[in-house]
């Protein structure tokens, strides 16, 4: 019994810590970088390149991401109003089946952006490589990042590391019920951004030859 007692109150303390770790890095992350999250798209120039990250156009159920969705009608806008004129789509290309740039491309041009305006990233696995390889395969270090607000500030605090100068055009968000569990593995995530920037040193998975726009 009192071994029990013992351990009980051992796994007490680890959740503790684990949960103050937890509220500590996502309070770093999101108070850093909030001051470029932004919803007006007025407040961006013009001509500009965005990096529009990834996630499945699908649900597990089968129905359509709202997230997706949103991403590309924002990334759209943009487009139209002038303000961006070239994106790199980035997101994961695991199989044959599953392949998140060629889903954006089909879906911006569906939306009126013309082909010649989108470049493929076939391995932004994740958000880190995303954009590292904005900057190092296609020469991007200034650049408009179109995700959920959610996402923004992680995306954004791994563009500081990496000397990107990147502001976030936010989509909007569904409903809380629709991703409650996409925004509790967010504060998780947060914590891992800080694990691989400054402890890890986590590098992307794949770089290769460099890739730079227009060339």
């Amino acid at each position: 019994m009192a071994l029990l007692k013992r351990l009980l109150r051992i796994g007490l303390l680890l959740f503790f810590i684990g949960t103050l770790v937890v509220l500590i890095c996502n309070t770093w992350v999101v108070r850093s970088t909030q001051d470029k999250v932004l919803t007006d798209y007025r407040l961006l120039p013009d001509s500009g390149v965005a990096l529009v990250l990834g996630t499945s156009h699908r649900l597990s159920d089968g129905s359509p991401n709202p997230f997706f969705h949103n991403r590309m009608t924002t990334a759209a806008n943009l487009y139209k109003e002038g303000k961006i004129n070239r994106f790199i789509v980035s997101g994961d290309n695991r199989t044959r089946y599953y392949n998140e740039p060629y889903e954006m491309q089909k879906s911006l041009i569906q939306l009126g952006v013309p082909e010649a305006a989108i470049t493929l990233d076939y391995a932004g696995l994740r958000t880190l490589d995303s954009i590292v390889r904005c900057k190092e395969i296609f020469g991007q270090s200034d650049i408009t990042i179109i995700t959920q607000p959610f996402h923004s500030y992680r995306a954004l605090f791994i563009s500081d590391f990496y000397e990107v100068n990147a502001v976030a055009l936010v989509a909007n968000e569904p409903n809380p019920e629709t991703g409650i569990r996409v925004y509790l593995r967010e504060y998780l995530a947060r914590t891992k951004a800080i694990l691989d920037l400054y402890v890890l040193r986590t590098t992307p998975r794949h770089l290769g030859n460099k890739e730079p726009l227009g060339s």
